[in-house]
């Protein structure tokens, strides 16, 4: 097992960690109790959920599990999200001191604990001065409530200044960044990798298979249908089947996953997975399976090594392509220059 570093801190994570938004969606206590038991029979150790998956239900199913399971619960390293709406009035919303102190007992109560491991703010509030949270989160620290904090989502100088004023301030430092990152969605490379990095943050990527778009589930110009995220819903969110559709990167992406694939007698998920878990700065990659067979086959990508011709090529096939400036080659060369010196 490639076990790694929880970011910069000494807690020790398994490659793939098991996302847990289909906990009391779609999958029910059962299907996702089992999903549990295989991902630590595997060697797993890492869960990550969130107090708005299925409105406190995935919590109260993991924590139920954890409480089933006392020995994989001494090992689990537990993960969860706090910041959307958990009820309708003005305070039940943001990250704020009162709706986080809430929501950080709430969640401790549904999971059935004193302590999680990595407290993640779900995204960025714009309402909430940064060192109101960042004061809240040292405070849980040293209570004890939680271990390490991280953030999800937000943008490049949202993690820079957050991490220059936990550091100014003599606060605990976060941990790491969940963001959307694969194949499809590599935008995050041009500023919030960097601003990761200079932070000492590690990634936790989430939708590390473009919503389903790189197992080969979806066919060109051929509508979705059956049980498929997308079949169900053709127009859900960033994944939406128009959008990605038209884009001939998306197929050009998607033929050179296949080809790899093949050649390799895996997956096309196992071989994007790979990819994923290889790239700089990646601690633990979100793994979200519906069922133990999506999950067995995900986890399959432990075994899956991508040669470096391999890396490169799906690495060049799928690179985002930014207008000239600031994150093209007209703004990137402004601030680079040659050790050398000279133009």
């Amino acid at each position: 097992m490639d076990y790694r570093k929880l970011g910069p801190s000494g807690t020790i994570v398994a490659p793939y960690c098991l996302g847990t938004m289909t906990f009391g969606a779609e999958a029910d206590e059962a299907t996702s109790h089992k999903i549990l038991d295989d991902y630590f029979k595997w060697g797993g150790n890492f869960v990550d959920t969130a107090d708005v998956y299925s409105a406190g239900v995935s919590e109260e199913i993991i924590g139920r599990w954890l409480k089933a399971r006392p020995t994989e619960a001494r090992q689990a390293v537990i993960a969860t999200k706090g910041r959307f709406p958990m009820g309708n009035g003005p305070n039940d919303i943001g990250l704020s001191r009162r709706h986080l102190n809430v929501a950080l007992d709430d969640l401790l109560r549904r999971l059935g604990v004193e302590h999680i491991d990595l407290y993640q703010m779900h995204a960025w509030d714009a309402l909430t001065p940064i060192e109101e949270t960042l004061r809240f989160l040292d405070d849980a620290v040293s209570s004890g409530k939680i271990g390490y904090y991280g953030f999800s989502n937000y943008l490049g100088w949202h993690i820079a200044k957050a991490a220059e004023i936990a550091k100014a301030r003599g606060y605990t430092r976060p941990v790491t960044l969940q963001p959307q990152y694969s194949l499809l969605v590599r935008d995050i490379e041009l500023e919030i990798v960097p601003a990761c990095q200079d932070a000492g943050m590690g990634l936790l990527p989430w939708s590390p298979l473009g919503g389903g778009w790189l197992t080969g589930k979806y066919r060109r110009d051929q509508m979705p249908t059956g049980a498929t995220r997308l079949g169900e819903n053709p127009k859900r969110g960033m994944e939406s089947y128009d959008q990605r559709n038209a884009q001939e990167r998306t197929w050009d992406i998607i033929g050179a996953v296949e080809e790899i694939a093949k050649s390799k007698g895996c997956s096309m998920a196992q071989v994007a997975l790979a990819w994923t878990a290889a790239r700089p700065a990646v601690t633990s990659v979100i793994l979200g399976a519906r069922t133990t067979e999506q999950l067995a086959d995900n986890l399959g990508a432990a075994k899956v090594s991508l040669s470096d011709e391999e890396m490169s090529r799906l690495t060049e096939i799928s690179a985002p392509h930014p207008f000239d400036y600031p994150y093209g080659v007209g703004g990137t060369n402004q601030r680079h220059r040659k050790l050398e010196g000279g133009r």
